[in-house]
């Protein structure tokens, strides 16, 4: 059956399975948090179209959890769906917004911190089913004790868990309680570093790309290893992907005011092309689209065309 279909199914479903019984319950939080059903979204070419149905599934998603307690893939589903949505749909329209626009934008990041946190936190509880204990590790001091139990299954769980934490940190550095979380984001990527590099092409070493190319030296930053994790990433995806180019250019190349390789690393995520990975294909689009509007306003980032003191 064709994933759309077959996903629009399981909504008609619904209803009569929430009638059925914990068992029919679980068939369809199953399904829904399937591989082959993410791809319905992440495999899409039309931005609006997934942006506009995201909201519903999201919901849909929460109504299951309030009738599905104890399926960790429905957690992680549902968190990492709330974290991908906070950033392609909210916080990333609001890093574009003008200036003069400041409210909105406020308004804007303000809830893409809310919903990045709400995902990491389901993706918690999915971890918390499989490895009781964590939740509380993770404000004590015994959390790289249960990092050395994970394994492989385990990395999609520390790969959204960490990226939603650091993702609500970026919108909001100042907020003392997600800054001290930072350094366990960090060790939670590590360890599904170490146990998968290649997890979703490449995604862990570009959260490093984001990770060491933003933080200053004072707090663990560092152009060699942002340089080194962008390098892996491209390699994994073997350049298939846009989003490492964009990671790349938005940090290191911004803080070294190199014109040269910003515009370089941006017209090499243009260059992608979009139609040859179905799976990631909304990614690619938005990080491109993002890419584009990177280019359009490099004067906002780049304040002099002056690299290494020599006019370009």
């Amino acid at each position: 059956m064709n994933n759309r279909i077959f996903v629009w199914v399981l909504l008609l479903l619904l209803p009569i399975s929430m009638s059925c019984g914990s068992t029919a319950m679980n068939m369809v939080a199953n399904a829904l948090s399937s591989t082959t059903s993410g791809t319905v979204f992440t495999g899409d070419d039309d931005p609006e179209l997934v942006g506009d149905a995201l909201p519903f599934a999201l919901k849909l998603y929460e109504s299951l959890l309030d009738e599905v307690k104890d399926n960790p893939e429905l957690y992680l589903s549902t968190g990492s769906a709330f974290i991908m949505y906070a950033n392609a749909y909210v916080q990333t329209p609001a890093d574009m917004l003008p200036d003069e626009e400041y409210e909105k934008k406020s308004i804007m990041t303000e809830r893409a911190r809310k919903l990045y946190i709400r995902g990491r936190d389901y993706v918690i509880s999915g971890i918390e089913i499989e490895h009781p204990g964590f939740a509380a590790a993770l404000y004590g001091a015994t959390l790289n004790d249960f990092l050395k139990e994970m394994e492989k299954e385990d990395v999609p769980y520390l790969y959204w868990c960490g990226a939603g934490w650091m993702a609500a940190y970026a919108t909001d550095p100042f907020n003392v309680d997600l800054g001290i979380g930072v350094k366990k984001a960090a060790a939670m990527m590590e360890t599904g570093l170490r146990l998968d590099e290649s997890y979703n092409d490449g995604a862990i070493h570009e959260f490093f790309v984001l990770y060491y190319g933003s933080l200053p030296q004072s707090m663990g930053g560092s152009e060699e290893k942002a340089r080194y994790h962008f390098q892996r990433a491209v390699e994994i995806a073997r350049g298939r992907t846009a989003s490492p180019y964009v990671s790349l250019a938005s940090t290191v190349s911004v803080n070294n005011q190199d014109a040269e390789e910003y515009t370089a690393l941006l017209t090499k995520a243009l260059a992608v092309d979009v139609s040859q990975r179905s799976g990631v294909r909304l990614v690619n689009i938005i990080a491109q689209r993002k890419a584009r509007w990177l280019l359009d306003h490099r004067e906002d980032r780049i304040l002099s065309d002056i690299k290494k003191g020599v006019k370009q």
